[in-house]
C-alpha cells in the first residue's frame, strides 16, 4: 500500500521516465543502424517524437504539482505577506481557468482528430492525449492549490506558507 501511494504521488515522473527511456533507446538504436549498419527503421522517428511529447507534458504536470515552474515568484516575494497571499490566490484561480480551458480544447482537438502518422499509420490522438492528461492534472492541482491558498489567505493570514 505504501509503494502504491508513493507511485501515485509521483506517477507522472515514473511514466515520463518510461517515455524518455524509450525515446533515448530508439534514437540511439536508429543512429547506430543508420551510421554503422547503413539502414534505418522507418518507424523510429515517430516513436521517438511521440514518446518525447508524452515526456514533456507529463513533466510539465509534475513540475507544476511540485511548484517547480518559473512564475511571477520574483515579483510576488517583494510584496507584503497579505498581498503576496492574495496575488498567489489569484494566480491559482487564473491557472485553474487557463488549464481548464486548455483541457477542454485539448479534449476537443483529440476527440475530433482523424489524422494518422505517416509510417505507423496510428492516430495522432494517442500522441495528443498527453495534452488532455497534462492539462487535466494541472486543472486538478490548480483547484487544490486554490483551496489551500484560500485557506492560507483567510484562515491563517499571518503565517508563511
Amino acid at each position: 500500500m505504501k509503494n502504491l501511494k508513493k507511485f501515485l504521488q509521483d506517477f507522472e515522473l515514473y511514466v515520463g521516465s518510461v517515455f524518455i527511456s524509450i525515446t533515448i533507446l530508439v534514437v540511439i538504436m536508429n543512429v547506430f543502424t543508420r551510421y554503422v549498419l547503413k539502414f534505418t527503421y522507418f518507424w523510429a522517428e515517430e516513436v521517438a517524437v511521440g514518446c518525447f511529447v508524452w515526456t514533456i507534458f507529463l513533466g510539465t504536470a509534475a513540475a507544476y504539482r511540485k511548484k517547480a515552474l518559473i512564475g511571477v515568484e520574483a515579483i510576488v516575494v517583494l510584496l507584503p505577506l497579505k498581498a503576496r497571499k492574495f496575488v498567489q490566490f489569484l494566480v491559482y484561480i487564473l491557472m485553474t481557468v487557463i488549464s481548464g480551458v486548455m483541457f477542454y480544447f485539448g479534449f476537443q482537438y483529440v476527440y475530433s482528430s482523424s489524422k494518422i502518422t505517416a509510417a505507423l499509420e496510428i492516430s495522432y490522438s494517442y500522441i495528443n492525449s498527453a495534452i488532455v492528461l497534462s492539462f487535466g492534472l494541472m486543472t486538478i492541482y490548480s483547484i487544490i492549490f486554490s483551496v489551500q491558498s484560500f485557506k492560507q489567505l483567510f484562515f491563517n493570514p499571518d503565517e508563511e506558507n
